[in-house]
Order: C-alpha cells, then structure tokens, then sequence
C-alpha cells in the first residue's frame, strides 16, 4: 500500500539518513530556483507549483531520485540529460553519482519561466 504523507517533510524523513541528505539537496535547490512556488505532496510524492500550475515533482526511489518536469524540459536539456535513463517527462539520477544540482537548477528555472510566460498570455 502506498503511504501517504502530509508534507514534504513528513516525506523526506521516511526515507534512510543517507537519501534524506540527497532529497533534501534537490528540494533546497528547487526552492531556490522557483521563487514563489508552493511546495506539496500530489502522487505521492514531493511537488511544486506556480500560481496552481505544476512546475515539476521529485521522488526517492530504491536506485534513484526521479525527477518529473515534463518531455518539454527533457528536449530543452536533451544533451546534459543524455547519460541519464528517462521516461516521457522523467529523470532518474542514479544513487552513488553525484547529483547534477546545477543542472535541476537550470531545469526548474526553464519551467518557472515557461509558466510566468503563459500566465502572461
């Protein structure tokens, strides 16, 4: 069954010290970049949002931090993605690597810009 969890926190503190470490890099990295966004748990894993809109979702799994921010931000990053297996919308950063912060800052900025521009229209 699949457990849910209140908060973000609530979320992170489930899972072994070592990986809690690395998920909260990612979150602190993504609350940097997205100014504004509210952090929440949707599919029952950690999500950001920009005036409603999804900016993208990240979980622990038991090999990798999966990070959700839609097939448009993978073709925007194709190239520095590449070493990395990917779902449609979906990263796996693989435990044991380095995780590539710049990178995920540079994804979640391209989503924050991609809604403060449709939000414009």
């Amino acid at each position: 069954m699949e457990k849910t969890f209140s908060n973000v926190d609530a979320y992170i503190t489930s899972f072994p010290p070592d990986i809690q470490m690395l998920l909260d890099d990612v979150r602190s990295t993504i609350k940097k970049a997205a100014p504004g966004a509210t952090e929440g748990i949707s599919y029952g894993i950690a999500a950001y949002y920009y005036k409603g809109k999804p900016v993208l979702y990240f979980g622990g799994f038991k090999k990798h931090i999966g990070l959700y921010a839609t097939p448009e931000a993978q073709l925007e990053f194709k190239e520095e993605l590449s070493d990395y297996k990917q779902g449609k919308g979906s990263v796996k950063f693989p435990f044991g690597k380095p995780l590539p912060l710049p990178l995920i800052t540079r994804i979640v900025k391209f989503k924050m810009q991609q809604l403060k521009s449709s939000s414009k229209r």
